[in-house]
């Protein structure tokens, strides 16, 4: 639990990041990171069209320069698009001027209107408060289903979804390499499941 959902200590050093929504509210944010690539993003967005589902996929900047028509088509599609820096990097081993400059260099090609989730969950409270008060909503999560490991199964990672989800929940799920194999078994269930708890999908405004 201390992974799929973060630890009290996390929320209190980030205290003004968004972990989880409106908990009076029957709804969730679901959320992909570290895209787009041809091998995960196009597969995801079918699925979430054939439930008619809304989703923010927070990209890396590299990755939507590579691939700008998978950009241009996430959006088409009526999706949200977030910030996870230009190449994927973690706030602490970077100078925070380096790691600011990193996030603008992605949006500059992402044009999320300031809205930022860093990689790993991680940065430094200089970098936090300097986006803080530099206009930047930072999204972190209620719920990650680690379908990215090795070590769990998509039965598991399906299993994560049904026992951490909950009203509110921010939910992180990835469009990329490590995590495709399992979502081609799982996502399109896993997003059944949630409707059917009477969940309805929500994108940050």
């Amino acid at each position: 639990m201390f992974i799929e959902q973060p630890a009290r200590f996390l929320r209190w050093l980030y205290p003004h990041a968004l972990w989880r929504m409106d908990p009076r509210q029957r709804s969730v944010y679901l959320t992909f990171d570290d895209g787009p690539i041809p091998e995960a993003t196009p597969y995801i967005l079918d699925v979430l069209d054939s439930l008619d589902i809304k989703a923010t996929f927070f990209m890396v900047g590299d990755n939507a320069r590579r691939y700008p028509h998978l950009l241009e088509e996430v959006r088409r599609r009526g999706h949200r698009i977030g910030n996870h820096t230009y190449n994927h990097i973690g706030g602490f081993r970077w100078f925070s001027w380096k790691y600011l400059g990193n996030v603008q260099r992605a949006e500059e090609i992402l044009h999320t209107g300031k809205l930022f989730r860093p990689p790993h969950g991680w940065m430094k409270l200089m970098q936090y408060r300097v986006m803080r008060s530099t206009g930047w909503r930072v999204v972190m999560w209620d719920l990650v289903t680690r379908d990215y490991s090795n070590r769990l199964t998509p039965e598991e990672v399906l299993a994560n979804v049904k026992r951490y989800a909950r009203n509110g929940s921010i939910i992180t799920f990835h469009d990329s390499l490590k995590s495709i194999d399992k979502l081609r078994i799982i996502l399109p269930e896993a997003l059944r499941w949630l409707k059917a708890q009477g969940y309805e999908f929500r994108v940050f405004d």
